[in-house]
């Protein structure tokens, strides 16, 4: 398991609220409902812990473990503590995974991955559209009219046609 080969990567980004999880859900299960197997990688900007205080794992983090692999007879998780090391580059964490047929990344927006950018009507978007100044943006998929002469844009809620979109582009 692990260290395998993710040949078809693409993102899901923009701004905050623009729809970026709703879209990667409804991407999962579409590709997963064309007998694709899915892999997913989620950038998050807050603090987020796996784990509970109070719990084994949690304590063999505390107590100073730099990885702590947990297992169940669901799932396993491998937890690695960076103590002040940068953080993983999206490649580096790609290469964590298990060979799939597509990889889902949301967030990233600087990544060198094709992505699909989120724009959703009403919420504040102060810097513009992503793509007007990302050349790895391929595709916008709006709730509302956008007008860029740069990329396509599909609805927001055409999930068939943005996986076809998708999956087409790293043909």
């Amino acid at each position: 398991m692990g260290r395998g080969a993710v040949l078809k990567v693409y993102g899901v980004t923009g701004w905050k609220n623009s729809g970026k999880t709703g879209l990667m859900e409804r991407l999962v299960a579409e590709f997963t409902r064309r007998g694709l197997r899915v892999a997913t990688v989620k950038h998050a900007h807050h603090r987020a812990d796996i784990d509970q205080a109070g719990t084994d794992s949690h304590r063999h983090r505390v107590a100073g473990a730099g990885q702590v692999l947990l297992a169940t007879p669901e799932r396993w998780a491998l937890m690695t503590e960076l103590h002040g090391a940068p953080e993983p580059s999206v490649e580096d964490l790609l290469a964590w995974l298990d060979p799939h047929d597509i990889a889902l990344i949301e967030g990233y927006k600087a990544g060198s991955h094709p992505k699909v950018e989120c724009h959703r009507a009403g919420v504040k978007q102060s810097k513009g559209l992503i793509a007007h100044d990302n050349s790895t943006v391929r595709l916008i998929a709006a709730d509302e009219p956008v007008e860029t002469a740069k990329v396509p844009v599909l609805d927001l809620d055409d999930t068939a046609a943005i996986a076809d979109f998708i999956w087409a582009d790293l043909r």
